[in-house]
C-alpha cells in the first residue's frame, strides 16, 4: 500500500525585526511605545512545546491598528527554572523578535531605522526567513 504525504507550506506574510537589548519586555513595550506612538500591550504568554520538556513560555506584547498588526515576543524563555530555551535557537543574539503584518516594505524600513534609534537597543536588524531553521514558531504570530 503507497503511502501519501502531506506538504504543507506555509505563507510568512510578515516582517521579522531581531532586537538585541538588555532591557526587560516590559520596558521595551513602553521604549518602542514612545518612540512610535504605539500602544503595545502585554498578552498571556506565548507557549511553545519542546521535544522532552515541558511547555515553555515566552513574553509577548500586541499592538494592532486598521492595516497593521504588530507582536513583540521574547527570544529567550521567561521562566526562570525552565533554563536557557530560545524560541529561535539559531537565532541566539537576538533578545526580542518583531513581527510587523499588514505593512509595506518601506514602512518596516522607517520601524527599523527608528528602532537603531533607541538609545538602550544596541542592535536591530531584519530577519530572512530563509535563514531561520526554526520558521514554523512564528506562524501564528
Amino acid at each position: 500500500m503507497k503511502k501519501a504525504k502531506l506538504l504543507v507550506e506555509y505563507d510568512f506574510d510578515f516582517t521579522l525585526i531581531g532586537i538585541t537589548t538588555t532591557l526587560k519586555s516590559y520596558k521595551l513595550a513602553w521604549e518602542l511605545n514612545q518612540a512610535l506612538s504605539w500602544r503595545l500591550v502585554k498578552l498571556e504568554d506565548f507557549i511553545v512545546g519542546f521535544k522532552g520538556t515541558s511547555e515553555t513560555r515566552f513574553s509577548a506584547h500586541a499592538y494592532q491598528t486598521q492595516h497593521s498588526y504588530i507582536k513583540l515576543l521574547r527570544n529567550k524563555s521567561s521562566q526562570i527554572e525552565a533554563g536557557n530555551f530560545f524560541l529561535a535557537a539559531d537565532q541566539a543574539r537576538f533578545d526580542y523578535f518583531l513581527a510587523i503584518k499588514g505593512t509595506e516594505q518601506s514602512f518596516a524600513e522607517n520601524i527599523l531605522s527608528t528602532i537603531r534609534h533607541i538609545t538602550s537597543v544596541v542592535f536591530a536588524s531584519f530577519i530572512p526567513f530563509d535563514s531561520l531553521k526554526t520558521k514554523d514558531y512564528f506562524i501564528f504570530c
